[in-house]
């Protein structure tokens, strides 16, 4: 039984991959066969026939010629091809042969896709005919009359080209050439031909249109515009010059006459029509004309700068000589009574001679200055560079004027300030003698000691001459940070001494009651006594608070109140 059902169900099988290897071909080969008549039933002659209402001569007749010879190519040849390959394909389909459907299949795509690209060949070369023609009709319309307008211009115009005119008209006379050849090549049917004639005539009426725009401008600046501010130039240098003004370091008598030669030779240029050689020319020559004018101005200005200033720096020098030496008496004085650091010391010696060599500097300027053969520009940066160095040399002698009158008010300030730290010491020593306490500590009488020899030295350094302000005030800071730390801890150690009492007072209420409490305040007491503040605040304190948590900062908080009220 077994070896009957195996055959049938390959068998089976077998047919039913047939079936479906048939339908699959079988849908291929109606593809196809569709393809090809959409190519049959494209309208391609109608579309040629459309060139029948161009002139049928030249290139147009040989491309409608080559255009329907190759589309009944198409028609008689491989659409009969194609037809014998589907009915083949179609017969080896029924014959379950489908390898050799396969590759006639692929050889039909091959057909018809040459087939789609002759269609789309003809119809791209097509396009592009009507397209011309229709393209050249409207533009050789637009060129013609770009070209009358330009010639009237010319025309009623010729004075406004000058050397340009010839090449310009030169320029137009082709115009009339290319359009009597775009006639001639549009009658015989060369369409095409006759656009690259268009394509060039609008490039060529780009340019000639440009030219006409900018050649009268760009003449107009070489014959009148830029001649005319040479000559101004040369004019306005003449009489600077009749006023004393040194203007040889311009050189611009040599770069005048060298723009007057350019001149000729840029309109030289012109009548070649080199615009993109004059055009950027004229450009940097209007530049550099206003350059001179700059530098002309700036001479001008210079001079009423040198003239208002020259004589005032002058004075201005005299004066901070004369304040160099005062501050140089003075620091000579104050170093009698005062310590100056050694470069403070030294800035007046160094000024002087600073001084005197910008004394030099400008008597070597005043003498150029009457001879007249230096650019004011130049006698400007040296009067300018002298002020500034003598306004530095000014604001450095009056720091150090300053510094030296300081000196005095910081001797002052440091003597009051003395005093007040005595007086706060005294206070601090009389407040701890009359608190209700049952002694000093040691520690405290060190820190009172201490801070009466750190005011012991400032007072010493205040005696000293030469005075060391720097010493004064080092010794004067560590004294104020002594004094004022002995002052808080005095105010702290009887804030201590009233809080201790509290807590005893506190804890007496239930010493009675209490065998450990009583021991723990004893012992307090002990240490109270012995003037050992802080471990007596300690050992009450922790005896409340272990007897009563919460007491200690509630009789705290009673003692600041009673504090405060003080």
């Amino acid at each position: 039984m077994e070896y009957i059902i195996i055959p049938v169900i390959l068998l089976l099988i077998l047919a039913i991959v047939g079936f479906m290897m048939r339908r699959k071909h079988t849908t291929i080969i109606s593809k196809l066969e569709n393809e090809k008549s959409q190519i049959q039933n494209n309208p391609i002659n109608e579309e040629i026939s459309k060139v029948k209402s161009l002139n049928m001569n030249g290139e147009t007749e040989e491309m409608f010629e080559r255009w329907r010879n190759s589309w009944d190519e198409v028609i008689d040849v491989h659409m009969t091809k194609i037809d014998s390959l589907l009915f083949d394909a179609e017969d080896q389909i029924n014959r379950l042969r489908f390898n050799k459907a396969t590759l006639i299949e692929r050889e039909i795509e091959d057909y018809i896709k040459k087939c789609e690209q002759d269609k789309d060949k003809i119809l791209e070369e097509l396009n592009e005919l009507i397209g011309s023609e229709e393209k050249n009709r409207i533009e050789i319309e637009q060129l013609k009359e770009y070209y009358r307008s330009a010639r009237k211009t010319l025309l009623a115009h010729q004075h406004s080209f000058g050397v340009a005119l010839p090449a310009l008209e030169k320029k137009l006379e082709t115009f009339v050439q290319k359009f009597e050849e775009f006639d001639v090549l549009t009658s015989e049917g060369n369409y095409l031909q006759a656009r690259e004639i268009v394509i060039g005539l609008n490039q060529e009426s780009q340019q000639t249109f440009e030219y006409i725009n900018d050649v009268p401008t760009i003449l107009t600046e070489l014959q009148v515009k830029l001649p005319g501010a040479v000559q101004e130039l040369r004019s306005g240098q003449r009489e600077m010059e009749e006023q004393s003004y040194y203007l040889q370091h311009l050189e611009l008598t040599e770069e005048l006459n060298k723009f007057e030669e350019e001149f000729v030779a840029l309109k030289s240029e012109l009548a070649e029509l080199n615009l993109n050689v004059v055009k950027p020319r004229v450009t940097d020559i209007n530049e550099e004309i206003d350059h001179f004018y700059d530098l002309l101005e700036k001479e001008v200005i210079a001079k009423n700068y040198v003239d208002q200033n020259c004589d005032r720096l002058l004075s201005s020098i005299t004066n901070v000589i004369s304040s160099t030496k005062l501050v140089s008496d003075e620091a000579t004085f104050v170093q009698q009574s005062y310590c100056l650091n050694e470069k403070d010391a030294e800035i007046p010696k160094a000024a002087l001679k600073q001084l005197e060599a910008l004394q030099r500097r400008y008597d070597l300027l005043a003498m150029r200055v009457r001879e007249e053969k230096s650019a004011y520009s130049s006698l400007q940066e040296e009067l300018i560079e002298i002020s500034d160095e003598l306004e530095r040399i000014h604001e450095e002698q009056g720091h150090l004027s300053n510094t030296m009158k300081k000196l005095r008010i910081d001797e002052n300030k440091a003597r009051t300030q003395v005093e007040k730290l005595k007086k706060t010491l005294q206070e601090t020593d009389r407040l701890l003698n009359k608190a209700n306490i049952p002694g000093i500590p040691e520690e405290m009488d060190a820190r009172l000691d201490e801070a009466a020899e750190h005011i012991y030295l400032v007072m010493q350094s205040l005696q000293e001459v030469p005075l060391n302000m720097g010493t004064v005030h080092n010794n004067l800071n560590a004294a104020t940070l002594c004094v004022e730390d002995v002052k808080a801890k005095s105010h702290e150690l009887i804030e201590n001494v009233m809080l201790i009492e509290r807590i005893i007072q506190y804890g007496n209420r239930h010493r009675a009651t209490n065998p450990k409490l009583n021991s723990r305040l004893k012992e307090a007491e002990g240490s109270f006594n012995q003037f050992r503040y802080s471990k007596a605040l300690e050992e009450a304190g922790t005896a409340v608070e272990e007897m009563e948590p919460g007491a200690l900062k509630r009789i705290q908080e009673l003692v600041a109140e009673e504090t405060m009220s003080k």
